[in-house]
Order: C-alpha cells, then sequence, then structure tokens
C-alpha cells in the first residue's frame, strides 16, 4: 500500500514510523519561591488575608416563580428552621415567616438583646 500524494495548499507533518518513547520531564528542587508569577505581584497566600466585619449568613430564602408555572420557595436557617411553600398563597405566607423568623431567630439574637426586651 503506498502513501497518497499530498497536496500543494496543505502542511501536515510526516505521520512517524515506529515506536518511540516519550521524553521524560526533569523536575527542579522543590524548595525556594514558587515560579510561575510575574515579579512584583502579590501572592494570593498573603500573610495577612484581608478580615471580613463579622457577619455570614444565616438563613437563606430562595424562591423559584417561572413565567406561566406554580412558584416555589424555601426557606432555611442554620438554627434548624426549614420550610417550603408550593403556590401563590403559601409562598406569599412563607416570605412573611421567614421575615418574622429573621426577628427571633436565636442565632441572630444575642443575650443582650433579650434582656433589654
Amino acid at each position: 500500500m503506498s502513501t497518497p500524494p499530498r497536496s500543494p495548499l496543505k502542511s501536515l507533518p510526516a505521520a512517524p514510523s515506529g515506536l518511540r518513547v516519550a521524553a521524560q520531564a526533569v523536575l527542579g528542587p522543590a524548595v525556594g519561591e514558587p515560579k510561575g508569577g510575574a515579579e512584583g505581584v502579590i501572592s494570593v497566600l498573603r500573610s495577612d488575608p484581608p478580615q471580613g466585619d463579622g457577619r455570614y449568613p444565616v438563613a437563606w430564602l430562595y424562591i423559584c416563580a417561572p413565567r406561566g408555572a406554580v412558584p416555589t420557595a424555601t426557606s432555611k436557617c442554620l438554627c434548624g428552621w426549614d420550610r417550603g411553600a408550593v403556590g401563590h398563597a403559601r409562598v406569599l405566607a412563607l416570605i412573611g415567616n421567614h421575615t418574622a423568623h429573621r426577628d427571633e431567630c436565636p442565632l441572630r439574637t444575642t443575650q443582650e438583646g433579650r434582656a433589654a426586651a
């Protein structure tokens, strides 16, 4: 079987004949500065990462209301509150319950606020 003639418009490399072993990569030393970053660029791992203001999410309200379909909603909180609703009226009621739970949640209410009330 012979090789078909190549078109002068294509620059395809010649297919290798026979088997060859791939060259092994040489590993460098595993000590010192990490390589690959530009000089003067701050590394992602900094010694003083920015601190938050102490706030973090405690409760979530997820509402799914596609056009022409029945809406659904889920209200979850880290304290264990987990409610769901299906339908317009029940989703609206769950939104109200979620808002009320924010004021009553033991994770959001401080002890000083309870004593003052």
